[in-house]
């Protein structure tokens, strides 16, 4: 069987008025439909195709590469609401079906939202739903303080953003280790600062303590040689003035401009920091 929702390399086994004729090792076969079949090939030869369900509910092949695959999370704009639920754009010709009962809140035309893609089990077709929540688990998390991940923002609390880590898993960063605006669907790279006993995980944005030296010196330098080899920052600035010019904190501010001072690099002066001519 050919896995719905997947990206599937598969065999050429012949070519028929409809299209191309693809085979998997087991020896199910899939239709390429003539709009996705490459200007030259050979009967034998392998396609890396993504197979879903077409208008008329069969599985297809497409070459085209979807915003979102199946048990994967993205977030998408939809396009259409009817009497049975949401259409999203997803990136193929036929939309992602979000139903009613699916939806976190009523989904408008227009809007975008953060869904999961799966494949459900009472209709064999891939739909989305933007309860979000009951995909995510946090039971177990073999994750370590350091280890970076992959992040995508799910929704803001009073706390900081909630974010989806590694497709699986529900963290959170703090409002005040946020230093960068973010929005729903935002994808970012993140690090692993603590997992909790009741195995809530905190996220940070940057790589902290000792790791986080090194890249925040570089950010200071960069913006030292974009603005002329002088910035009106220094260790008595606030950190309102430091989140805004750099979007660093003011520990790791404090901590790169150490850096870069013990390596000669620049001066620190009472009206701000600068490039040493070399």
């Amino acid at each position: 069987m050919i896995a719905l929702g997947k990206h599937h390399e598969l065999e050429i086994d012949r070519e028929r008025i409809p299209g191309l004729y693809l085979i998997n090792e087991d020896g199910d076969e899939v239709l390429l439909p003539n709009k996705y079949v490459p200007e030259t090939f050979e009967i034998g030869d392998k396609l890396t195709v993504f197979v879903y369900l077409d208008h008329q509910e069969r599985p297809v092949a497409t070459t085209i590469n979807p915003f979102v695959t199946v048990n994967k999370f993205a977030y998408l704009k939809c396009v259409e609401v009817s009497e049975i639920g949401a259409f999203l754009n997803w990136g193929l010709e036929k939309h992602l079906f979000v139903p009613f009962k699916e939806q976190a809140f009523k989904m408008k035309k227009g809007g975008s939202y953060l869904i999961h893609c799966y494949l459900d089990d009472k209709t064999d077709r891939l739909v989305a739903s933007s309860k979000t929540n009951r995909f995510l688990n946090n039971d177990l998390v073999l994750l370590a303080s350091y280890d970076e991940v992959d992040l995508i923002a799910s929704h803001p609390s009073d706390k900081g953003w909630n974010v989806i880590v590694d497709q699986k898993h529900i963290g959170l960063v703090y409002a005040d280790e946020i230093f960068q605006k973010i929005t729903a669907g935002d994808k970012m790279k993140g690090f692993v600062k603590k997992v909790r006993p009741d195995n809530k995980i905190d996220i940070t944005l940057q790589k902290h303590g000792f790791r986080a030296i090194e890249p925040n010196a570089q950010t200071v330098l960069n913006m030292l040689n974009a603005e002329g080899g002088f910035i009106a920052l220094h260790d008595k600035s606030s950190p309102e003035d430091i989140k805004q010019i750099l979007q660093l904190s003011k520990k790791n501010f404090k901590k790169a401009i150490g850096t870069l001072y013990k390596q000669r690099k620049i001066n620190i002066d009472s009206d701000g920091i600068s490039l040493i001519e070399k």
